[in-house]
């Protein structure tokens, strides 16, 4: 055994070329999908925020993610702080408080909050020392995790806070949930899922313009030109690509403007419209390599904590990519959730490749003594 982390051979390079793959792909797509418009140059800054994000993925693998897990309740107690600050004094954009500046950009808090649960649920499960969850540890978790969950819905964004919720349950269940535990859990999830789609309890529960989306989600015909066009918009899309697309930057959706936010929440569109369905094969085919090496990267921990670090960070990445390509497709209402690596946006970058660098953190620790 080594007494300590080796040299570059010990990352995943493999990992690391599959995230560069994804990443050429989202630049390509925010090029073809702002040139020409008042959004040119978008993907320039989205390049500036990929090479800060390898640097900030490489620094993060050289700390030893015991010493990070041992501050876990420190930074739990400063993402409910931050968070706190976001609703006070956080910018607002399209309706939604999320945003505080950082010398001179805006960043998402949540992002890192996201981050900052996956240890924090690493290392309460890894001190779990038996092969059943208790029902008082499910409790625990789950009221430490709805902290955060509710503050983020506070600002409002629904979309992060879904993706708490896979952190929560994947955790548990390589905690050792019992069944009997996950059935009630599952049938009060079912209920409150049930609930949102029932108007005089989800007016209780949703922001107005949520609601429109789940309406228009159900029945996107009946407001077109309103709460429905942009699933309407996504699917024309996503149809009229076919097998071959129409080709770089010969999309009339994405080059007309009709896809909405077709260089971040939408990208998959733009893509699929251009590209058609064999690049969207690829591009699904890069986010299942990834996944599976994340996999791969869980079993190879040489501890229980790395082990839920992994499985936590594939959660969050896996949770992001189903629910984003289904929403794009009209399997699922919008709810704003990027697409990892490929959409527009500096912190939700920044969110994966720290993710990444936990996970290479892991692994080149896999065989330290």
């Amino acid at each position: 055994m080594r007494d300590a982390p080796g040299t570059s051979r010990d990352y995943d390079w493999w990992l690391i070329a599959i995230l560069v793959a994804i990443c050429t792909l989202g630049v390509i797509e925010i090029y073809s999908a702002t040139q020409g418009s008042n959004l040119a140059g978008m993907h320039s800054k989205q390049i500036r925020w990929l090479v800060l994000g390898f640097v900030l993925m490489f620094l993060l693998s050289r700390l030893d993610y015991h010493l990070i897990l041992d501050q876990a309740w420190i930074l739990y107690l400063i993402g409910i702080v931050a968070l706190v600050a976001v609703l006070l004094v956080g910018h607002t954009r399209f309706g939604a408080k999320r945003w505080i500046p950082i010398l001179g950009e805006a960043f998402q808090v949540s992002e890192l909050v996201k981050l900052i649960i996956i240890v924090w649920l690493a290392r309460f499960f890894a001190e779990v020392r038996t092969d059943e969850l208790s029902l008082r540890d499910l409790i625990k978790a789950g009221l430490l995790v709805a902290v955060p969950l509710g503050l983020i819905l506070k600002q409002p964004d629904l979309g992060t806070a879904l993706v708490l919720m896979p952190l929560l349950v994947v955790g548990a269940f390589l905690g050792g949930l019992q069944w009997q535990h996950a059935a009630v859990f599952s049938l009060a999830g079912a209920l409150l899922v049930g609930s949102v789609f029932y108007p005089p309890v989800s007016k209780h529960i949703l922001k107005p313009y949520q609601r429109e989306r789940i309406t228009s989600f159900l029945h996107p015909e009946e407001d077109a030109k309103g709460s429905g066009y942009q699933l309407l918009q996504s699917k024309i899309a996503v149809g009229s690509g076919g097998f071959w697309g129409k080709g770089f930057r010969n999309g009339t959706q994405n080059q007309l403007g009709y896809i909405p936010v077709r260089y971040s929440d939408f990208i998959m569109s733009a893509w699929a419209e251009e590209q058609g369905f064999k690049g969207v094969l690829i591009a699904l085919g890069l986010y299942m390599a990834l996944l599976l090496r994340l996999v791969q990267n869980a079993q190879r921990a040489k501890d229980r904590a790395g082990m839920f670090l992994v499985m936590g960070v594939a959660a969050a990445l896996g949770f992001h990519v189903l629910v984003n390509v289904a929403m794009v497709i009209g399997a699922m209402p919008v709810t704003g959730i990027p697409l990892p690596l490929m959409s527009y946006g500096g912190s939700a970058t920044l969110f994966v490749f720290l993710a990444i660098g936990l996970v290479m953190n892991v692994r080149i620790r896999r065989f330290v003594n």
